[in-house]
């Protein structure tokens, strides 16, 4: 197998590897950098130039797997795309909304690459999308060679797949994004157990040990009491979530915990996309089985809709929990907005429950200090930092121990390490040394390519 990482970055952003099995020619994810814009944002595509794409393979809907899709099926017009059947459900509204956001940024900050797709192309590509029930075998052949494709359960959100491939006597496996761990509205992963040859393996909590007394049930506890005691205190909590099946989850945790009297009576703000994918959810739990939410959950929270005109830094003083997107509070998002006003104020409190890149406006905060001058550039606000600013370890990733366990049980003869930051794979580099010596264990270059 000769495979080549096209995220031009690496790291954590436009996921996207280039697999060539004998005459066949797969790509594996098409997604979208969150820290850039325009052309830079893609994955850098030129090696498949003068190529013959036979199969695109979609692990899950998230913006860094999914964002660049339609630029490269525009480049192949027949290419077809293999994904879940609860992927298939989502992807539609995940990509008309980045062609929105597109189409507002192009207006706002003047970037001429903007938009990369349209709605109309992201209509015309539909057609060739595919959904494949999990644990389903699907035979795909090229001039001389084929391919048997099965997608497992991988947790992470609703649709995530890990991908095996069966080529000839050749036994790959790719994780995706993984979560082992059952969230309230999905179950965790579910790999098959023994051998394989090759495994291409996230690495995202690389450099995060999970401290004992951390554990998600605890986590989901202590949230719930910050939020309560944040707004006894009469401060408000902003909740920074992605909208694809984090701001779900948070969701389902405050409406089990109201339903038991575990959390205090506020208004609850939220908005935007997730609320849509809250709809998309229920249809997929009803359909599918392998999500568990109601979008009665919704009613039951009597949710109120975030304000309009959200001003740069200004406390709504409405002491109550904001639940908005972006989960990295990047610029220009509500959770940026909100944050601006809310820091200032020692009663307020900024929750993050997922993973937050370094790099991006809330991983900046989450490394500031309490009394540091923080200054959110895209809105020309400082503020000194008083609200309590804290990680509840609700991640959608699995622990670095749990990945590096199924890794070393393969035996796999070559282990690949992608989606994750230098130090995280580093630390992977240096635990398979000693746990999978017999491995060879590869940290690919952008744009290099590898046999494997």
């Amino acid at each position: 197998m000769k495979l080549t990482d096209l995220n031009r970055d690496g790291g954590i952003g436009a996921n996207s590897l280039f697999i060539q099995l004998g005459d066949l020619n797969i790509l594996v994810d098409c997604g979208l950098n969150p820290k850039k814009v325009g052309r830079l944002a893609t994955p850098d595509l030129k090696p498949l130039r003068g190529v013959t794409l036979d199969l695109i393979i979609i692990t899950h809907c998230h913006l860094d797997h999914i964002g660049s899709l339609p630029v490269v099926m525009r480049e192949h017009p027949n290419t077809p795309v293999l994904m879940t059947t609860s992927s298939r459900m989502l992807i539609e509204r995940m990509l008309h909304n980045s062609a929105n956001v597109m189409v507002r940024q192009k207006e706002e900050e003047n970037i001429p690459d903007y938009p990369l797709f349209t709605h109309d192309e992201i209509d015309r590509c539909a057609k060739r999308l595919n959904g494949l029930p999990f644990g389903h075998a699907k035979q795909f052949r090229g001039a001389k060679d084929g391919v048997e494709i099965i997608l497992h359960p991988a947790g992470h959100v609703a649709g995530a797949a890990a991908v095996e491939i069966r080529h000839k006597h050749r036994h790959i496996f790719f994780t995706g994004d993984v979560l082992f761990e059952s969230q309230r509205t999905l179950g965790g992963a579910k790999f098959p157990a023994g051998h394989f040859d090759t495994i291409v393996m996230e690495t995202t909590r690389g450099t995060t040990e999970r401290p004992l007394g951390k554990e998600r049930v605890n986590e989901v506890a202590r949230l719930v009491a910050a939020i309560n005691d944040t707004i006894q205190r009469g401060g408000s909590v902003l909740i920074p979530v992605f909208a694809l099946g984090r701001m779900q989850e948070i969701f389902a945790i405050m409406h089990d915990a109201r339903k038991f009297g575990r959390l205090v009576e506020c208004p609850i703000y939220s908005g935007g996309l997730g609320i849509d994918l809250s709809d998309y959810f229920d249809e997929i739990a009803r359909k599918t089985k392998h999500v568990q939410f109601s979008r009665g959950i919704l009613k039951d929270l009597k949710l109120k809709p975030v304000p309009r005109k959200l001003k740069a830094g200004e406390d709504p003083q409405q002491n109550g929990i904001y639940l908005v997107s972006s989960g990295m509070m990047v610029e220009r998002t509500p959770s940026y907005t909100l944050a601006s006003g809310l820091l200032g104020n020692a009663r307020n409190l900024i929750a993050f429950v997922g993973y937050c890149d370094p790099d991006t406006p809330g991983g900046h905060l989450l490394a500031a200090k309490p009394g540091d001058d923080f200054v959110f550039e895209a809105a020309h606000v400082k503020q000194k930092v008083k609200a309590k600013v804290e990680r509840f370890e609700l991640s959608g990733h699995a622990d670095r121990e749990e990945l590096l366990e199924f890794a070393v049980q393969t035996g796999a003869r070559s282990i690949v390490l992608t989606h994750g930051d230098p130090a995280a794979r580093a630390w992977f580099v240096e635990q398979l040394k000693t746990q999978a010596p017999k491995s060879k264990v590869l940290d690919p270059v952008p744009l290099q390519t590898y046999q494997v």
